[in-house]
């Protein structure tokens, strides 16, 4: 297997010294007056609306295989191309991209670590307005490991060898904070906010990978287990998708319904 272009995360200084290079993608995925303002050089626009499928109550679904492709291919993504996923709001957006992409199975994808703010930091160089991406094809058949849907938690609750990774804050993983028809949290889930993984003072970039791994760990979130993430649509949680990937763990799973679907189906438990 030919090496990737880049690190799953890298730095914009990394990134800056690799632009223009042959099958290398920049993907951002800040809101469009963002973009339009300023953007990383040559970097095409995504919404993320067209990344997601609401189906209510939830509203973080994957797309189906045409419209997947569709929205692919429309943001000048190709199969064999290198993707560099960004955005201005802490990364979540862009980390949904690259978490779609290895659902589909693409290699290759790398996410700016501290996305638009740590370019801008870095005193890298921006383009503004807003630019028609070159249409790629990409053709999307079927789903890989990267996925896990509310039959397959429930298949899985209290197998010791599955730890449930709840991204949202606090105040709702323990049901204070209720956005679904019920609060609290899905049995044996452990709660790390998504927030956690980022250096507010180095512009939320990602802490040390020795810092993050002993405080996954103290959670008994360890390499060792099957690890499923969640939030309440899969923003926030295909950021800690992303982080785990690149901590080296070798089975995580995103559940795209997440909070939005399970804290709305009365017949599915819930603790808090």
């Amino acid at each position: 297997m030919t090496a990737p272009l880049l690190p799953l995360v890298v730095a914009a200084d990394e990134l800056a010294a690799r632009l223009g290079a042959a099958g290398l993608v920049v993907v951002d995925l800040s809101d469009e007056p963002v973009h339009r303002r300023h953007h990383l050089p040559g970097a095409t626009h995504l919404a993320y609306a067209r990344l997601v499928a609401p189906r209510p109550p939830a509203m973080g679904m994957l797309l189906d295989d045409d419209a997947l492709g569709a929205a692919l291919g429309g943001a000048g993504i190709g199969p064999g191309d290198h993707v560099v996923a960004c955005d201005a709001d802490g990364g979540g957006k862009a980390s949904r991209l690259l978490w779609t992409l290895d659902v589909v199975g693409h290699q290759g994808v790398s996410l700016l670590d501290g996305g638009l703010q740590a370019w801008l930091a870095g005193g890298h160089p921006v383009e503004e307005g807003l630019r028609p991406p070159p249409t790629a094809r990409y053709p999307v058949a079927g789903r890989g490991e990267a996925v896990a849907d509310r039959d397959y938690i429930l298949a899985r609750l209290g197998d010791p060898g599955v730890v449930i990774l709840d991204s949202r804050t606090p105040a709702e993983y323990a049901g204070r904070d209720v956005r679904a028809a019920r609060g609290g949290h899905i049995p044996g889930a452990v709660n790390f906010d998504w927030t956690l993984a980022m250096d507010p003072a180095r512009g939320r970039c990602l802490r040390p990978a020795a810092v993050l791994t002993a405080a996954l760990a103290r959670l008994g979130v360890t390499p060792d287990k099957e690890v499923i993430v969640h939030c309440q649509t899969h923003h926030r949680s295909s950021h800690t998708y992303i982080v785990l990937k690149w901590l080296g763990f070798p089975r995580v799973r995103g559940y795209p319904g997440s909070w939005s679907e399970w804290g709305n189906d009365p017949a599915l438990p819930v603790e808090t």
